[in-house]
């Protein structure tokens, strides 16, 4: 019994322990959202590299590599598994870009970003949001409280609407879509396969979701807001879009075709607009049902 006692601590301690930034984050689709997907190029020097329900897109700009958006923080390590796949190390990932400051799509940049040694870059609201690691008050999600809570991100570079990120060659455009949350951004840059080169579009969120009683109808500032980033994407040049969430997008569906068809099955001129016109759609449902009670 006493060598028993003696062993137990021993093997206690020496068993793996979880970084603090992959600690996993539960909810009720986050099993789901993090299942492993193989990586793959989308076009030119862009590949998928996220998980199945949560995109993470790769740049290779031949100096350097730009990862957008993290995931959960338990889909960090697979995150980085694929950009390892395709050839790739991460310590050459310069520059980790968010999309908005929630769980499911910043929770992996601080485990990404410790991985890495890359720099961090997010709209001046967004960048408020990673540094507390949590919602701020007026987003409409904060409702949730601690739910909301994913490892913080310091020493974040803000980027202005229309400003940039840029390494060797490629250059990636900020454009400010608020709505979902306060500093959602959407992504843009140029990617060339040949002689052809494309205009990638990785698509900001536009669904309005939100805590309980909270309302989008109560601040009309609010609404103009949302209608004009929902507007601002459907009006971007778009030949291949990558949502948040990779089914907003068809993107797997596409890859198959790929298969098939080759890269070209990627593009899409009209991807943006019908994205767009779908979120224009639920935003107006929202607000129907917001005016007739029948939200929480």
């Amino acid at each position: 019994m006493r060598l028993l006692a003696l062993l137990v601590p021993l093997i206690t301690a020496a068993a793996p322990s979880v970084p603090p930034d992959t600690a996993p984050v539960d909810c009720q689709d986050c099993a789901e959202w993090n299942r492993p997907q193989a990586p793959f190029r989308v076009y030119g020097n862009t590949y998928y590299v996220g998980v199945t329900g949560l995109s993470s897109v790769l740049i290779d700009s031949g100096e350097g590599l730009i990862l957008v958006d993290g995931a959960l923080p338990q889909s960090a390590e697979r995150i980085a598994e694929g950009v390892r796949a395709l050839g790739f190390n991460m310590r050459d990932v310069k520059w980790i870009l968010n999309s908005h400051a929630h769980f499911d799509h910043a929770g992996g940049i601080a485990a990404l970003r410790r991985m890495s040694g890359a720099k961090v870059a997010a709209s001046p609201a967004g960048a408020k949001a990673l540094r507390i690691g949590s919602t701020t008050p007026d987003d409409p999600q904060a409702g949730f409280g601690a739910a909301m809570r994913y490892p913080a991100v310091r020493d974040v570079v803000t980027v202005a609407d229309g400003g940039t990120v840029a390494l060797g060659k490629v250059v990636v455009t900020a454009h400010h879509t608020p709505g979902h949350t306060p500093g959602a951004t959407t992504w843009t840059w140029r990617s060339c396969e040949g002689e052809r080169c494309v205009n990638v579009v990785y698509a900001e969120s536009l669904t309005a979701m939100s805590a309980p009683r909270f309302r989008y109808g109560a601040d009309a500032a609010r609404v103009q807001q949302f209608r004009g980033s929902i507007e601002k994407v459907r009006t971007l040049p778009c030949d291949v879009m990558i949502p948040t969430h990779p089914e907003a997008g068809r993107v797997f569906e596409l890859r198959a075709r790929s298969e098939r068809e080759g890269r070209q099955a990627f593009i899409d001129p009209g991807a943006c607009r019908a994205y767009a016109d779908r979120a224009d759609r639920r935003l107006t449902t929202r607000l129907e049902q917001e005016a007739e009670g029948k939200v929480e």
